[in-house]
């Protein structure tokens, strides 16, 4: 799809726009440490040469101020081609606000913005802008939440299984009894053709964490996320070194900055890195890719599909794309154009501009938080 001319003149950047709905989960959702009950919605638009960029992210409602107080009147103004620049701005002004946490949320989402407008000036997917390693990328299903009944569970699970979804992945908490009841389950729910993943989420403790790895492996685990706090690196290499073969350690997600990615990389803590682009930012999740591929270290992208479809499409260390239940659920109710797995992949649409996806206001009007 050709884009229009921008021969007269570049096209600045004018008026940025937040908003944040709260979206209650489908049922109670627990993991081994936190339980929930909503999701948080943020959505920026930027207009710019005739255009609206849309962005989005999974934070907190502080985000969005920032992003009206500061982050929107800062880059409002400056050439809309110019990504990076309006990237280094966003995380200077930050500085003494500290940089991981909400102040980088706040970042992710305007920069999805910055390059879904960039992408609809130029008539391209974000993908091609980035320029495509590939036209799909394997997606796995994630929920298996440890608050789920057994059929829940196993419905949740097979339901990936029998949709083609060649991984799917479930939270498990402290104890490897019950870790291993609930294992069990799911792999008769999925087969034993297919790949079965777990997520920690930081509840054990170094030798919980290992007694957890043994357990599972005879279940043909082959995944064991965050199976310590991913601030612990000496214990995510420990885990790493020692737990059993053909289970590959993950962690990341709580990625911010590119320092972060490459001390965990140093540190070997890591089988598979991942990323996620509404904590990062498409800026910074190029940035994860690059130094995953310094140390020769798959890399996996958190959450929100619809977002790491096209992201993920340029990163050459690509190995998958979450597709959380939550997320997911938003994305299709909430979204046109959400991303939706066939034969297992993730395709963007190359025939849709930007991140290829329009927000469905007014179905999203009921969720809407007030002021």
């Amino acid at each position: 799809m050709p884009g229009p001319s921008l021969s007269i003149g570049r096209p600045t950047i004018g008026r940025i726009s937040v908003e944040t709905f709260t979206i209650p989960t489908d049922a109670p959702e627990a993991d081994g440490t936190i339980a929930w009950d909503h999701t948080v919605l943020v959505v920026v638009t930027v207009e710019g040469g005739g255009q609206d960029g849309l962005g989005y992210g999974y934070a907190d409602r502080a985000t969005a101020r920032l992003v009206a107080g500061t982050l929107g009147p800062l880059v409002a103004g400056m050439d809309a081609l110019d990504v990076n620049r309006a990237w280094i701005a966003m995380t200077a002004a930050v500085r003494n606000l500290g940089r991981p946490g909400i102040a980088s949320m706040a970042i992710a989402v305007v920069d999805a913005a910055l390059w879904d407008l960039k992408g609809k000036l130029l008539g391209r997917s974000v993908a091609d802008l980035l320029g495509r390693a590939r036209d799909a990328t394997p997606a796995y299903g994630s929920g298996g939440f440890t608050s789920y009944s057994d059929r829940q569970l196993a419905d949740q699970l097979g339901g990936w299984a029998a949709d083609g979804l060649k991984a799917v992945k479930m939270k498990i908490g402290g104890d490897p009894a019950d870790s291993l009841r609930r294992v069990k389950l799911a792999r008769d729910a999925v087969g034993p053709e297919v790949q079965l993943y777990v997520d920690a989420n930081g509840a054990c403790d170094r030798k919980a964490a290992l007694a957890t790895a043994e357990a599972l492996a005879g279940l043909g685990v082959t995944w064991f996320e965050e199976p310590v706090s991913s601030d612990d690196l000496e214990g995510l290499r420990l885990v790493r070194d020692r737990g059993p073969a053909g289970m590959a350690i993950a962690a990341g997600e709580y990625g911010y900055t590119p320092i972060y990615f490459r001390r965990m990389l140093e540190a070997e803590a890591v089988d598979v890195l991942q990323a996620d682009a509404t904590r990062c930012g498409i800026t910074g999740f190029l940035a994860a890719a690059a130094l995953a591929e310094a140390f020769t270290t798959p890399l996996s992208a958190h959450t929100a599909p619809s977002l790491h479809s096209q992201a993920a499409c340029a990163c050459r260390p690509m190995m998958n794309i979450e597709y959380f239940h939550d997320h997911a659920r938003i994305e299709r109710m909430l979204f046109d154009g959400a991303a939706v797995p066939k034969d297992g992949l993730l395709a963007p649409d190359p025939g849709r501009p930007g991140l290829g996806i329009e927000f469905k206001r007014a179905d999203a009007e009921r969720f809407r938080d007030a002021g």
